[in-house]
Formats: C-alpha cells, structure tokens, sequence
C-alpha cells in the first residue's frame, strides 16, 4: 500500500472532530502552547534588551559612583572616550506647602539623553528641562495634586512642572524607585542644598562611544586608570540587570514548566493513542485480514495520530502567539515589551518540535504493538491483552533522547535543564516502580470475604490491568495540585506574614548631624510615642580584603565570588559602638564603648565566608576617594527580613566618624500619629533631608510580588491542566478496557450500586496510597522554584496546600464515578455480541 492509498483511508476513518483522539490533541495543545508563549515572550523581551540597550542606558558605558562627582581628571578621561552627559539622582521631598511627596530626583545636563527621545503626555519630543522647569512623572503630579504650570519646592529652590512624562527612554537601567520620578535642570540639587558633603547621591555619567568602541574594553581601561575609583560600571549590553535576571529567572520557571506539562502531556499520549487504537482493533483486525500487511498498518494510522499531532501543535503556537500582548500588557512598564502580537519564529518552531516529539515517543509503543500482532490476537485482546513490543522501547527511547538533546542545545542553562530532565525521569520510575509495588501487593493480599473489596484489589492486578498509567497518571496530577498551592502560598508567605510586621513607617536619609537633636525633638512633639532609630549612613567601596599581608585587590579578581556581592561597587557602611540590634556576634568579640584602639570592623558572616575572611584580616575601603584599613574583629548574623538598617560592613566608631556624613533614621509612629503633619513639618524644618514612606514602597513591591504569583499562578496551572487531562485519559482507557467486565458482572447479578462502590474502592485507595508521594514529590518541586528560582523564603501555608491536595483527591473519586457511568448504562446482549 503506498502511501497515497494509506492516507485515503486514514483519513476515511479519521473523525473530523478527531474523536478518540481528542486527549492527544489536548495534551499537545496545552504544552505547545506554554512553551510557545514562554519561548515568544522571552526572545521578545531579550530581543529588546539587546538592541535597545543604548537607549535603555542612555548610552554605550555608564560610570557611576556614591557621595561625590567625579574629578576633573576623571571627567577628562571620560570625555576622550566620546560624548559624556552626566547627572546626579538622588531621594527628595517634593511639596506644594500643603502637601509633600518622596520623589526620585534625577538632574540631567544639555546632553541628556544620549540616545532615544523623552516624550510628554502632550505629544512633545523633550530633551534636558532648563532653569528652574521640571518634568515629572504622574504619579508626583497625582501625590502633589498639582497640574501641568503649577509651582511646587524641592530643598529651596522653587520649580515648575512643566511637562508629565509619558516615556523615559533610560527609565528601565534606573531600577527600583522609591518614589515617582522628577527630572530636573543638572545644578538643581546644588541650588536646592541637597548636596552638602556626606550626603546620599549618585553621580551618574553616560557614554557614547566614538568608532564603534566595545564598552568592556574601555571599562576595563578605566578601572587600571583608576583602580581605587569605586566606579560601578554598566554597558549597553546589560543595561538593567535586574531585568536580565528577573526575565532569565521567569524564562527558566516557565520553561521548566512548559517542559513539566509536555512530559506529564507525554503519559497522557500514550494513554489516548492506547484507548484509540484499542477502540480500532476491529478495524485493524479486519483489514489484516484483508491483506493489510504491519507496514500497511502503520501508516494508516501513525498518518491519523500525526495529523492530530500537528493539529494540537498548531492550536498551541496560534494560541501562545495570541496571549503574548495579554502577558505583555500585564509586564509593561516593568520590562520593555512590544505592544500587540509579537511573533518569534525561533521559539514556535522549539515549540512545535517539542510537541511532535512528545507525541512520536509517547505514541510509538501502542502504534507499534497494534501493527505487530496477527489478526486473530488484536481479536482477542480483550480477554488475552497483548503482549509488549520491546522494539518499541528503541523507538520511545530515540524520541525521548531527541527531547532531552534539544532541551539541553536550547537552554542558556543547561544544569538546570538537565537536572529538570532528571528529576522527571526519577519520578517517572519513582511512579513506575510504586505501580508495580502496588499491583504486586494486592495480588498477595489475603482474600477479603467482602466481594466489593475483592473485586477491587482484583482490578488493581489482574491481567491487562491499567494500574501502571492510573499510579503515573494521578501521581503527576496530585503532584500538580500540590506544586500550584506550594508555590502560590509561599509567595503569599513572603507577601503578607514577614514585611509588615516588621517595617517602621517612615525611613529618613540626610539627616544633619548638628541637628539630631532637634529632628527628634520634633518628631516627639507629633508622636511622643515613636520610636526613633539614627545610625551614621556613609558610601563605600570595598578595594582589597584578606590577611594583612597577602591582601587581595578586587580590581584583580576575575570574577566576583558567589555571595561576595559586597564587592561589587560602592556599598554602605556605617559605624556603631554597640551590637545592631536584629544582628548576633557569631565569631569574635564587639569593641568596647569609646574604643580608641586600631580601626575594626564587623563583618556579616554570610560574606566573609563566600569570600573567605575570618576574625583577624583586614579589609581596605574607599571612601570619598581616601583609602582606609581596618581589621576583622567579628563576624555577625543579620536579620535581614527586619527592614532595619542592616550593613553588611559596620565599623568602630573611630574608622569613620571624622568623615563626612550625614545620618539616616527610621521612624515608628504609634497608632493615632497624623503622619501627613509630621511629614510637612519634616518637609519645612529638614528641606535637605529625604522622607520614604514605607508602606508606599512596600505596596510598590508587593504589587511586584503578587504580579510574579499571578504569573506563576497561570504557569503552574498548565501543569495542573495537562495532569487533569491525563487523568481524565487514563479514566477513560480504563473504562474502555472494563465493560466487558462489567458486563459479566452485571450478568451475575452485580447491582449498580455494588459497581460504583468497587470502582469507588479502587480510585479511592490509589488516591490515597499516592497522596504522600505527590505530597513529597509536588513539595520538593514548589520548593526548589521559592527558593533556588526565585529566590524567596520557604513559607508555605500547610493548611492551603493539604486542602488543595484534599480537592485533588475529591476530584480524583469524581471523576472516576463520573467516568464509570456509562459502565452502568451498557447493554449486556451488545457488548457480549461485540466481543
């Protein structure tokens, strides 16, 4: 039969609504189209990173640094490069007199920007404001209640709003924003008296770069010229970081995810394609019998499951192009992310071959044993089920290789990849094996004098006996269900039970020294009950560490070590005569009380470990462009969740009080304090100062966390649907495979109650044997992505998730009873006729 001749009658007996083959497709569909919107999405957002970069910058090399502005000789080198536009940001207060408002303040010089265009909401193309005019975003125009022309203050200096950005071309390499953004004139902040020495400022300067130079080589220039500079450098080619990392972080969970529904999808192929051709077999019988030889066979119906195969595929890449402008709009403005449909011919076609592959592996051992047997065994199958085709193991296995091989050619991670890869394999033999335990097990039990129970311990080992696909199947989707509650609830932990319990109301920087005395005095006169807590706030850089005399310099190392972040840049630093509290002395001994001896410091333990420091090393700093030495006199525990000041560095008082810094200070109000009069009254009294209202910021990250959970939520429940689906599969097959026995027992005087009940023991008791492996299995899952993936604590609602598992067990018995319903409804005289 040639192929021409096979495909008429494949597709003659091919459903148009693909009946019986309905779970492949739905299986497919689901994993091509996770994968095909993660992929899209992801190359997208990449995509726009790469080629954007100058624009998301401000230019090809930016050179930063903490507390001061770069010397001339600095500027001169700089400027030999190419063009330089420079700049400070800093924390201000915004007012109108009547109200004020935390801001980002960022003064731009006449070159500002180096690349791409500031536009209004009024339409305007806008560079650098002038004089005392200001661009402000609308969430400072929303908290002053101001409008376009109005006057507001900043310090002392007055200024007028003269424009509401609609789009920031660098706004993305900025990060995180403690309040909205108010872009002003570059001698601002000098006018306005917010850069007095010690205070908190950036100096940010932007290159663009003649003849095509590569960024790194003139970073790399710049840090020999001035190797103890505290230059914090970024280039085109990674010009958010945080946004690199947050969307590699996403890219890999959804991705896994994606992988995760593809191989659960995989079982549930399998099952479909067994419950098809099981329902075929007298057709295959009957055109044996007619000549139709093994090869015949195979391409009748390997055509009818790759059509549905490539149908399912299709569905799934359309619908993954669709929902990228949905994910798309919910990320904008946190990423740069095109509007409307984004198509990535890359990712699809990844997609598309994902879920061939799936199907051609998963596929082949059914297809396989239906076109090896003999007419007169497909015949009998029912009471004599055929016997395995171990050549299909050849052929399950390529297809499985060739997914594992595109995973790991694919990944930017290949570890993670091929640990995922291996994690599925072992639950699959994990499954694999506890199938065959349980089957072994009650074929050995002793004979229950109940015929219910027996009969249900019977139909868990008998011949034929689907119990291996049942275990798989709701291991997988118990598994799901736990994963999805896992995740979820330990992202709500991390949300709702650590942050506000510990956060004070208000965090103050630039507090003048000479004047902490009269800072407190009026915040009592708001609050007499407030709690009040100032420390030394300086910036840093750490320059060279270890023993005194074998000191590493950190512009030397190659790379910085894993948990040595505290080398990267400038950092903060403070000095204290007493323990921080929130932080214990874990190695070491604390200095005394006015200590006058050789300058020390303290060390967070985490960090002298990751970059091997102990009690009795020093360390060099670089503070305001002097270097200063201190040696290790302990190590420390911080708490980090406390939302105080915490410091990694934290020194005797005599390293670093003469020089100059101002302080910074938390405030806890008690429950009836107006914090809009202490704010105002903040504002007046302390124009240099900056005020941040913590539960401004803390709602900013918790709508970030929460949109991460939504994501994660809608992620997560691909993999709950592909397990639900192949549960449903495996139901089904199951069904197919027990009518006959129904049947009989029907014959024998079995009522259809006693039916339900034995289907009810059986699914009940596999439930229930699985619920501690999917338990252990979805629990080991949800927390590796909390932790290693995204980084958060382990908090996990152990409540929600065994209630989740509770449903997922009620939905197990549901829908074994709904499946066993047209058991009760078949005819004993047509299906003995059918045998």
């Amino acid at each position: 039969m040639n192929w021409r001749t096979a495909w008429t009658i494949a597709r003659r007996d091919l459903n148009t609504r693909f009946r019986g083959l309905r779970l492949l497709l739905v299986c497919i569909f689901l994993g091509t189209a996770a994968l095909a919107a993660i992929g899209t999405l992801s190359s997208a957002i990449e995509r726009e990173l790469a080629t954007r970069g100058q624009e998301l910058l401000g230019g090809d090399l930016e050179v930063e640094v903490w507390q001061r502005d770069l010397s001339p000789e600095e500027i001169a080198a700089l400027a030999s490069y190419g063009a330089i536009s420079g700049g400070t940001r800093l924390q201000a207060m915004a007012n109108t007199g009547e109200v004020a408002a935390p801001v980002e303040l960022k003064a731009v010089d006449s070159q500002w920007p180096l690349y791409g265009t500031l536009t209004l909401t009024d339409g305007r193309e806008a560079a650098a404001p002038i004089g005392n005019s200001a661009w402000l975003a609308q969430g400072a125009i929303d908290r002053l209640d101001i409008k376009p022309g109005d006057r507001f203050r900043i310090g002392t200096v007055e200024l007028v709003a003269a424009g509401v950005i609609d789009n920031e071309p660098d706004r993305l390499s900025e990060g995180f924003q403690l309040g909205p953004t108010v872009i002003v004139a570059e001698d601002v902040p000098q006018r306005a008296g917010l850069l007095a020495p010690g205070s908190m400022y950036q100096s940010k300067y932007r290159l663009a770069l003649a003849g095509n130079r590569d960024p790194a080589s003139v970073q790399q220039e710049l840090n020999e010229e001035f190797p103890d500079s505290g230059f914090t450098f970024r280039t085109r080619d990674r010009a958010s970081p945080g946004a690199d990392r947050f969307v590699n972080q996403m890219s890999d969970f959804l991705t896994l995810v994606g992988l995760a529904a593809l191989v659960i999808a995989g079982i549930g192929i399998g099952g479909g394609v067994s419950s098809y051709l099981e329902a075929r077999r007298s057709s295959i019988a009957t055109l044996k019998v007619l000549g139709a030889t093994s090869s015949d066979i195979g391409k009748i119906y390997a055509m009818q499951i790759a059509a549905a195969a490539v149908m399912g595929s299709l569905a799934g890449i359309a619908t993954g192009v669709l929902v990228t402008p949905i994910l798309g709009a919910a990320l904008k403005g946190l990423l740069p992310v095109e509007a409307g449909l984004v198509i990535e011919p890359a990712p699809l076609l990844l997609a598309g071959a994902y879920g061939l592959l799936v199907a051609f592996a998963f596929a082949a051992t059914p297809l396989l044993r239906a076109r090896s047997f003999p007419a007169m065994a497909l015949m009998r199958a029912r009471v004599a089920p055929l016997a395995r085709d171990m050549r299909a193991l050849a052929w399950t296995g390529a297809g499985i290789a060739a997914i594992c091989v595109l995973a790991l050619v694919t990944t930017d991670q290949p570890m993670l990849s091929a640990g995922f890869l291996g994690g599925a394999a072992a639950a699959l033999l994990l499954l694999a094996a506890i199938g065959f335990g349980i089957r072994a097990a009650a074929q050995r039990m002793p004979r229950s004098s109940s015929p219910l129970v027996r009969g249900a311990l019977a139909n868990l080992h008998r011949p034929g006996a689907p119990t291996g696909a049942l275990v798989t199947a709701l291991g997988f989707g118990l598994a799901s269900f736990v994963l999805l509650a896992g995740v979820q609830s330990a992202i709500d932990g991390n949300i709702q039970k650590r942050v506000p319990q510990q956060a004070p109301d208000y965090f103050v920087l630039d507090v003048p020294r000479d004047r902490a005395e009269a800072f407190e005095a009026l915040v009592r006169e708001k609050s007499p009950d407030a709690e009040i807590r100032t420390v030394p706030a300086l910036r840093g850089a750490v320059l060279a560490f270890g023993p005194r005399a074998d000191m590493t310099r950190v512009a030397d190392l190659e790379s910085i070590p894993e948990g040595g972040w505290a080398l990267r840049g400038e950092r903060g630093l403070t000095y204290a005569d007493a323990v921080p509290p929130g932080n214990v002395v874990t190695e070491g001994d604390w200095w005394p009380k006015d200590y006058a001896g050789e300058p020390l410091v303290s060390l967070d333990e985490n960090f002298a470990n990751a970059v091997g420091l102990k009690s009795g090393d020093y360390i060099t700093i670089g503070l305001l462009g002097v270097e200063r030495s201190a040696r290790v006199a302990n190590l420390r525990r911080i708490d980090w969740e406390s939302l105080g000041f915490n410091y990694v560095l934290v020194f005797s008082p005599n390293a670093l009080e003469d020089a100059p810094h101002n302080l910074a200070a938390t405030i806890e109000l008690s429950g009836d304090t107006a914090s809009g009069d202490l704010l105002r009254d903040l504002v007046r009294q302390f124009p240099s100062s900056s005020v941040i209202e913590v539960g401004q910021v803390l709602n900013e990250a918790r709508t970030i966390l929460e949109q991460v959970g939504l994501a994660t939520l809608a992620a997560a429940s691909v993999a709950v649907l592909a397990g639900l689906a192949v549960l449903l599969g495996a139901i089904a097959a199951a069904r197919a495979s027990r009518t006959y026995d129904t049947v009989i027992l029907r014959v024998l005087g079995a009522s259809r109650r006693q039916i339900l009940l034995m289907q009810l023991a059986e699914y009940g008791l596999l439930a229930l044997l699985l619920a501690l492996v999917a338990l252990g299995l979805g629990s080991a899952v949800a927390w590796y992505v909390v932790t290693q993936l995204f980084e958060f604590d382990w908090l996990p609602d152990w409540g929600e998730v065994f209630a989740v598992l509770g449903m997922g067990l009620a939905l197990v018995v549901a829908f074994a009873l709904a499946g066993s319903l047209p058991l009760l409804r078949a005819k004993p005289a047509q299906a003995l006729r059918e045998l």
